[in-house]
């Protein structure tokens, strides 16, 4: 019984301790849902062209194979070879890039991460609310920042189809005297391609890939786990029906 009271206890510190961690790693800007589903295949294919165009250049998906994303998203892996094999010479190899990291260490100051399990250690609204967050920034060596990610590497490779974006700030007076500027918006400065409306379909289409390629096993296991659920309450019924015929006449 006090193992038990001890155990609880552990486990109500640990719930308790959750929100605080979880606010110290939430990033500056205020996180936008991104609302994805993995079980909607078209979506699962635009991903898969947006990634393959805009971020297969420099960040590799190494835990990936060709011929697992045509199974998974209904497409052929003669469709798969047209269309999203830009550096891979045989359907069965995984997403690798041709860029030196050595290159690439040089030219960005960090190497670009692999992007296989970007969406489980970072999260979906993370990612979402990421890519739609880049705003002008002279200071910068790309020209750019990022609300999310300040200080970010990355350059705005979405630029031609979101357009550029400006910071927005409101100031405040403390008792010095001293104007203090907070962060208060992003606001399109120069217009891309795309509506705000297509780029935000654009970028859920992304990052719900980027969801699909950190575990393609997840719709399976969900299907799975509601089967063997079903059958465990089919026995429960069995098990607890025999026991009332077994026990029904001990008193």
């Amino acid at each position: 019984m006090r193992i038990k009271k001890i155990f609880l206890g552990l486990a109500a510190g640990t719930l308790a301790a959750l929100p605080a961690a979880l606010w110290a790693a939430a990033p500056a800007g205020a996180l936008q849902p991104a609302n994805n589903d993995v079980s909607n295949q078209a979506s699962l294919q635009r991903g898969a062209r947006n990634f393959v165009n805009y971020c297969l250049g420099c960040h590799s998906a190494r835990y990936v194979r060709y011929n697992r994303i045509a199974a998974d998203l209904g497409l052929t892996e003669a469709q798969v070879e047209e269309n999203l094999m830009f550096t891979g010479e045989r359907v069965h190899d995984t997403m690798e890039i041709a860029m030196n990291r050595e290159d690439a260490a040089r030219w960005f100051g960090t190497v670009p991460p692999d992007l296989s399990l970007i969406a489980r250690s970072r999260g979906t609204d993370y990612l979402y609310s990421f890519l739609k967050s880049f705003y002008l920034d002279p200071s910068r060596p790309t020209g750019v920042n990022n609300v999310v990610m300040p200080m970010t590497a990355m350059p705005h490779v979405l630029w031609d189809l979101q357009g550029y974006q400006q910071a927005v700030y409101e100031g405040e007076t403390d008792a010095s005297g001293n104007v203090e500027k907070r962060f208060k918006t992003l606001e399109l400065a120069q217009p891309g391609t795309m509506s705000p409306q297509e780029f935000d379909q654009f970028v859920r289409d992304t990052v719900n890939f980027l969801d699909y390629i950190g575990e393609p096993m997840q719709l399976e296991r969900r299907s799975l786990g509601l089967r063997v659920l079903a059958f465990l309450l089919v026995f429960f019924l069995f098990a607890y029906f025999l026991k009332k015929e077994y026990w029904k006449d001990v008193k």
